[in-house]
């Protein structure tokens, strides 16, 4: 027997619920309420998140398919840390989801996209040499994160923006447990950029290409290096 319209079935009902308990917890872990290698229940996961005990646990399952938690024999749920194999995996995937998406945001992205993108940096490197603020710092990791988060978007395939996004908080962790944006690395990562953007202005897709390895391979050996 079919639902009435206005019914609203159980599955329906708590998939809202399950969503918001995921973004409460990586909004925590991003913002190190909640920190890479720490034991947790779901009763402590409730306090953190402010969610009700159902949605914790409809939740933890998916945190284990994405590799944010585990569970490890007599101890309990450990959200995941930063280590070598967390690091060597996690560029690996970006760089192979990167270079896809840098060539068909070259070929394809509006001129006045990636003019955009390329004055914002100008910007920014221009403010960096005068000195760096915290507030540039900022601005400078959303600019950086964005950026790659446009890309793989402009590919217009949920499938994929969903698995980045994914990976994209592991490699946000591996930014703030090793390296962050510090007012140094500020003027090289976007001169790190500022090539990606003018291959992309010029439709040039391999030299996009190139700059975007160039880019993943200098941040992952940042990374390694602590």
């Amino acid at each position: 027997m079919k639902p009435q319209p206005d019914t609203v079935e159980p599955e329906a009902q708590s998939r809202p619920m399950r969503d918001q308990a995921y973004r409460t917890f990586t909004d925590h872990l991003l913002s190190r309420q909640i920190r890479p290698g720490q034991f947790v229940s779901q009763r402590e996961l409730v306090a953190i998140t402010g969610m009700p005990l159902g949605a914790i646990r409809e939740l933890v399952p998916r945190l284990e398919a994405d590799g944010l938690i585990k569970t490890v024999p007599q101890r309990g749920m450990q959200v995941a840390h930063v280590d070598l194999d967390l690091i060597r995996n996690a560029f690996q995937f970006r760089l192979m989801m990167e270079r896809e998406a840098v060539a068909h945001f070259a070929a394809t992205a509006p001129e006045s996209l990636t003019a955009e993108q390329h004055k914002l940096h100008l910007d920014i490197a221009a403010e960096a040499k005068a000195g760096v603020s915290q507030a540039l710092l900022q601005r400078a990791q959303a600019m950086d994160w964005n950026l790659h988060d446009l890309m793989i978007d402009h590919l217009g395939n949920e499938i994929i923006s969903n698995a980045y996004r994914v990976n994209s908080i592991k490699i946000r962790l591996i930014s703030f447990e090793r390296v962050r944006m510090l007012p140094d690395l500020v003027v090289s990562v976007m001169a790190e950029h500022l090539p990606i953007l003018e291959a992309a202005m010029r439709r040039d897709v391999d030299g996009a290409v190139a700059a975007m390895e160039a880019h993943i391979a200098s941040a992952r050996s940042r990374a390694l290096q602590f």
